[in-house]
């Protein structure tokens, strides 16, 4: 059995280490609250963004176009949204398991565009070719770096050097729940009602001035808008998983102090026992 001096040590390391996950709690529900407005303002936009250009190219028929067609590459290239700091539950080992876990994104055909040092170092370590590392960009993430994170992933794929882009991210659906997503989003895939849609209706998409034209437009906005949806979404996930795992280890904290203090109250009145059988029976032995 433990002395009541290494009861009281481990103790008092639980209180200190309880004061650190309560405070962490607070400022992951502060940064919560601020992320989850500003995602639950952007999401609509970036779903309806994803409908409406997966509804409209299965409308316009056969086009000829670098973004619509894999180029022959048989890489992929996959934008990976984690966070550059742990303590926040299984939200970054959960999307490392999706990437990991995909048939289609092997270690030896992938490239990887980490956004957060925790998917990087993880996938690092399993084999997969890091291509670009924008950790700064999951800790205030704007419209501009979307922007110029799907200039250079759209570069790749036009020039040939990649034939899929995929994207690994945390959808925010509430405080308490996260899902890990893997999109493909080129080349564009439809959905069967659409393509049945497409094909019942008698009317193809006209784009003005020109097919080509249209789509160097339309297709970099649609992926800097799931890029940008992505980012925002994964920082509320975050700080919803954060301060998730920080109740439940303050929780723990609290019911091992409540156990340890048991133990040293039973350890310090069995030695007061100790003690006085120990005078009872010396001063029997001196009368």
């Amino acid at each position: 059995m433990a002395s009541m001096r290494d009861i009281k040590r481990r103790k008092g390391s639980i209180q200190s280490t309880q004061q650190i996950t309560k405070a962490m709690k607070l400022v992951s529900t502060v940064k919560l609250q601020k992320a989850k407005t500003r995602a639950e303002q952007t999401n609509p936009y970036f779903n309806y963004m994803y409908q409406t250009v997966t509804s409209m190219l299965a409308k316009s028929g056969t086009m000829n176009h670098p973004y619509l067609k894999s180029g022959g590459s048989e890489k992929k290239a996959v934008v990976v949204i984690t966070s550059n700091r742990g303590l926040a539950g299984g939200y970054n080992s959960n999307i490392v398991k999706l990437v990991t876990g995909s048939e289609t994104l092997t270690p030896g055909q992938t490239g990887v565009y980490a956004i957060g040092t925790k998917g990087q170092e993880a996938l690092e370590r399993r084999g997969y070719e890091i291509k670009e590392s924008g950790a700064e960009i999951i800790e205030s993430p704007s419209y501009a770096d979307a922007a110029e994170l799907c200039k250079r992933v759209l570069a790749a794929y036009a020039a040939g050097e990649v034939g899929e882009i995929w994207l690994a991210y945390t959808h925010f659906k509430n405080t308490v729940s996260h899902e890990p997503k893997l999109l493909k989003l080129l080349p564009v895939e439809f959905d069967k009602e659409e393509i049945e849609g497409a094909k019942q209706s008698d009317l193809l998409m006209n784009y003005e001035p020109g097919e080509e034209e249209a789509l160097d437009m339309i297709i970099p906005k649609y992926v800097t808008s799931l890029f940008y949806g992505a980012l925002v979404e994964a920082v509320a996930s975050e700080n919803g998983a954060r301060m998730q795992a920080m109740d439940s280890a303050t929780s723990n904290a609290e019911e091992m102090i409540s156990d340890l203090t048991l133990k040293y109250n039973r350890a310090r009145q069995g030695s007061i026992t100790q003690e006085l059988t120990e005078i009872i029976a010396g001063a029997s032995a001196i009368s």
